[in-house]
Parts: structure tokens; C-alpha cells; sequence
């Protein structure tokens, strides 16, 4: 586990970070620090912006109703966003928030929900799914808050595909023995993962991404896994293989 304050509470905010620079907390901000974790007036917080590092800060009450953080030193430059992309058929929502921070604790610089035929959920809250990543990155001293995207159908993802980027999808009828193995001799370069629905791709879904280039299948074992468990080992996975796990920059 990478070293880290898990002691000082950690906020996430859109407000710029800097020496003199201060803000006045938001009423969410004011109510979980100062009701929520009891926090009086001096005592210090983590705060980061996913542009400025990390940095520590404290609190000032000017008024009763009022709450102002005040950053007074930078204790972590600001790393790149993951170049990881995770994307996802969208579930109901319990498993979806819980999948959303899993992905976010893995590594995933960005979250893409697709529309596959046979997904559960055909809508998502993007507000949502950008608080439970937010509150993932407070939680686990990621610094880079993942990009929360709308849905996009599967076809126009793989017409927008990166050339220069490869996407993996997990896919239950392939073969492959290892996927460790197979991934250490893929060449290097950015990768996307693919997660499907719970009743899997269709045949016509199939077809279409094995026909895709630089579309590649992988195999998560003989196992049936559910969607959100799927999407943690094939994280694993693909951290394992090709990853950051290795000292290397974060993907």
C-alpha cells in the first residue's frame, strides 16, 4: 500500500489550491466536517483537486455559519490521471455504486457506460456515479478523480476507438488459459477494458467486436462470475499483467 496520511480526513474540491489561497467550505463540506466528524476550529484536513496535489489545510470559523478551509502546505505533487479505461454495461444501482469505486480504487482513469442489448439498467445518473467515484478517491488517497462519462452504444465506441489504444473485453467463451500470460505478450500501450452485461454479449455484439480492430479478447477463467465481481478480476487482471504493480506509472 502506497504511503499516506489515512488519518486526516480528505476532501475533494473544485476550488484552486495554493499557499495564501482559502475558500469557504460548501454546506455539504461544513456539515460532514463539522457534524458529521466533530472538527473544531484548526484542525487539519487533507484536500486535493485532482490539479494541485494534495495538500494539508486547516479550518477557520470567521462566523458561526460559516466554515473556511485555508491550504497552507503541498504535501503531494499532482500525479497524471490514470491512462486506464474502464468501460462497463451499466447495473442496478447498489452494484453499480459499488462497482464504480471498485474500478476507481483499481486504477481506472476514466468511466465509460455502454449500452449493450441485453443491460440491466438503460440509464445512468452520471451524478451519481461521479460522487461514489469522488468518495472512493477521498477514501484511498487517489489524487485524480476518474472522468464520469454518459452513455455511449456499443457500436459508437468502437467507431471512436483510438487507434493507438487497446480494448479488452472479457468475453466467457474464450479459451485463453492465462490472461496474465496472454496480456504480458501483448505490445504495450494504452488499454480500455470492457466489461458486458450479466447475460453477456449478444452473438451480433460478438461478432462485431472480434471483427474490430485492435479489439482483443480475454478470459477471466471457468467461472461464472456476477458483473460487478467480473470487473474487479479482470482489473486485477490487467493491473497485474500490464499495470502499475510493477513501479511503473500509473496506465
Amino acid at each position: 500500500m502506497p504511503s499516506h496520511d489515512f488519518k486526516s480526513p480528505r476532501l475533494f474540491t473544485a476550488e484552486a489550491l495554493g499557499d495564501g489561497l482559502s475558500f469557504e467550505a460548501s454546506a455539504e463540506q461544513a456539515n460532514y466536517l463539522l457534524n458529521v466528524l466533530r472538527l473544531d476550529e484548526g484542525a487539519a484536513i487533507l484536500l486535493f483537486n485532482g490539479r494541485e496535489g494534495e495538500w494539508r489545510a486547516d479550518l477557520s470559523r470567521p462566523s458561526k455559519k460559516r466554515l473556511v478551509l485555508r491550504p497552507l502546505a503541498r504535501i503531494r505533487d499532482q500525479t497524471p490521471i490514470p491512462t486506464l479505461h474502464y468501460l462497463f454495461a451499466p447495473l442496478k444501482s447498489a452494484r453499480l455504486d459499488y462497482m464504480v469505486q471498485k474500478a476507481v480504487e483499481m486504477g481506472a482513469g476514466r468511466l465509460q457506460p455502454v449500452m449493450t442489448q441485453h443491460v440491466q439498467a438503460p440509464r445512468i445518473n452520471v451524478e451519481r456515479m461521479r460522487a461514489n467515484a469522488i468518495e472512493a478517491a477521498e477514501q484511498c488517497g487517489i489524487l485524480s478523480v476518474p472522468d464520469c462519462c454518459e452513455m455511449m452504444r456499443l457500436a459508437d465506441v468502437l467507431d471512436r476507438l483510438d487507434p493507438a489504444r487497446t480494448l479488452l473485453f472479457c468475453d466467457e467463451r474464450e479459451a485463453e488459459a492465462s490472461p496474465i500470460d496472454y496480456l504480458r505478450r501483448e505490445p504495450r500501450g494504452p488499454i480500455s477494458l470492457l466489461i458486458g452485461p450479466e447475460g453477456g454479449f449478444s452473438e451480433e455484439e460478438r461478432r462485431l467486436l472480434r471483427s474490430t480492430k485492435g479489439v482483443l479478447p480475454i478470459s477471466l477463467g471457468p467461472r461464472i462470475l456476477r458483473a460487478d465481481t467480473a470487473a474487479v478480476a479482470a482489473l486485477a487482471v490487467v493491473q497485474a499483467a500490464i499495470g502499475d504493480w510493477d513501479g511503473s506509472s500509473p496506465r
